[in-house]
Order: structure tokens, then sequence, then C-alpha cells
């Protein structure tokens, strides 16, 4: 006589959180091994071992096939964990609701490596009976998830689905795979302004034709004095896109060396000697209007001076 529901579920329920962090852990692990393989494999086509990548790379295709068994068996555990309270309910018979994950479990548990689903699969038979297990395992209610049987089967890959993984792996890894059959196309010529192809030699295309052009606006038919005259010239402000920053131009300053500096409206100029601090007054103040001898005024000239001054 089975054991009553009541003890059944509370075992069931643990077991089925253990398969779910089981499952959980062994992919994990999965992904680690199958990035290491993959890179192994990127390795042989580098290396021109595509015969020995080809059979190696089904054991990755295996192992992605086994990822997605576990992650459907995965929802179904806890898609019983969610629905545990109609385990309670009812005899002997599963619930429509559950009968799917319950049979798809049963069906899988012995053809994988997770413990904890063995565990599962013994409950179910004690709560729905030994009948429910041989049906399950049979699929004679064709309840079992196609999916599951799927990646179950034991048929090797197709060529396509193995050509399609080297190919991938070759993209992801940078390798050239499958090399190509032939050496890259010619570069097209470059075509000038009169349509012979030949460019004249240079590189920029119809740059000789604008240079050409260029010498004759300035007056000079050689090409290379009117690129110098080019280099040499400014482009109009409103010249090409405007930039988005602009900087501000200095404010004036005595630093400035075209700036004129003058005392009482007399220009000031530096002397040929000076190192820059040293100013000298314009010749226009500097002339003398009458004679003096060793830069001193004589009384003739003082007495100009002072009348001058006194009017």
């Amino acid at each position: 006589m089975p054991p009553p529901p009541s003890a059944l579920v509370p075992k069931l329920k643990v077991q089925l959180k253990l398969s779910i962090a089981r499952l959980r852990m062994v992919q994990r692990r999965d992904e680690a091994l199958s990035r290491a393989q993959r890179r192994a494999m990127a390795q042989l086509l580098e290396q021109g071992k595509a015969d020995s990548a080809r059979i190696r790379v089904e054991n990755i295709i295996r192992s992605d096939i086994v990822t997605e068994l576990h992650e459907m068996l995965e929802l179904y555990c806890e898609l019983l964990l969610a629905r545990a309270g109609l385990l309670d309910a009812g005899g002997a018979t599963c619930d429509p609701g559950l009968e799917e994950a319950a049979q798809s479990l049963v069906f899988a548990a012995p053809k994988t490596e997770i413990r904890e689903l063995l565990q599962v699969r013994a409950l179910l038979g004690d709560r729905f009976g030994k009948e429910f297990v041989a049906r399950a395992m049979e699929d004679r209610d064709g309840r079992v998830s196609a999916g599951v049987k799927r990646k179950l089967s034991v048929e090797p890959p197709r060529e396509e689905l193995v050509v399609g993984y080297l190919e991938e792996i070759a993209k992801a890894y940078g390798v050239d795979w499958p090399p190509r059959k032939g050496p890259l196309g010619r570069a097209p010529d470059v075509m000038d302004d009169d349509g012979d192809g030949d460019g004249d030699g240079d590189p920029s295309g119809g740059q000789a034709q604008k240079n050409l052009e260029a010498g004759v606006l300035l007056g000079g038919g050689d090409e290379v004095a009117a690129r110098e005259e080019l280099s040499k010239a400014t482009p109009p402000s409103e010249f090409g896109p405007a930039s988005p920053l602009h900087v501000n131009p200095p404010a004036p300053s005595t630093d400035d060396i075209h700036r004129k500096v003058t005392l009482n409206r007399v220009e000031l100029t530096p002397t040929k000697k000076s190192t820059g601090t040293g100013l000298t007054v314009g010749k226009k103040v500097a002339e003398k209007k009458g004679g003096i001898a060793d830069g001193i005024p004589d009384v003739d000239e003082l007495a100009k001076r002072f009348a001058a001054l006194k009017r």
C-alpha cells in the first residue's frame, strides 16, 4: 500500500528544489567547458587541422544539446514545485496540468547524470503508482515532451550542423575558415576627369585638375607655384562647416609686439640696441630746431622757449 500523499509531497518538494540547484550547477559547468572546447577548435582550424576539428566539434554540439535538455528539465521541476498543491489533491491519478511535466521527468531521469532526478522519479512512482512510471517510460499516452525525446536521441549531428558550428567558432575567434578560394580582387583604377583611368600617378584622383585650375586663377602656369600660393592663402571664414568650438581673441596688451605705444600723443619706438624695454622718442621729436651742443640748449633757445610759455 503506497504511503499517503501528505507524507510524499513534502519529500517531493525537497527533491525538486535539490534537482533545480543541481541542474543549474551542471549548466554552469558545461558552459565553462564548452568555452574551453570552442577555443581549442579555433586553434585547430587556425593550424589547418579541419578534419580533427570536425570530429571534436561533435562533443561541443552534444554538450549544447545536453545543456538545453537540462534547461527544459529545470523548467519542469519548477512547474511541479509551483503546482505542488495539485499533488495533494486527487487520488492515484495524475492531474492533467502536471502530466506532461511529471512524465517527462520520469522519462528523462534515468538518461541523465542528475541523481536528484532519480529521487524525484521514485517519489512520483510512489505517488501515482508503478503503472504511471511504465506508461511514462514507454510514452504510451504521448504526453512526454517531444523536445525532451529529441534531445535524448543518440543520432549523430548532420553535416550542415557541424559545418555551421565550425564557421561560427571561426568567426567568433577571428580565424579565416573556410579559407578564401582565391586572392582578393584588384583595386579599381582611379578615374580622372578625362575618363582614361590612368590617374596620371596622382593618388588623390581629380586633385591634379583642381591644382591646375588654381594655378590658372593665380596667374601662374606652374603647378608647384600654384600649390605654394594656395598653402599661403587664408581660407574665408565661411569656408567649410562651422566648428562647435570658438576661442575668443586675446585682449590688447603691451605684450603685443605690433601694438603702438605713445607718450603724450607721440609714438615711441624701440631703439636698435634695446632688448624691448628701452624706448626713444620718435624722429619728429628727436629732431633739433636750433643749435644744441652736447645735448644742452644755448641761451637764445632758452629765451625763445620762455617767451613762448609767457604767451
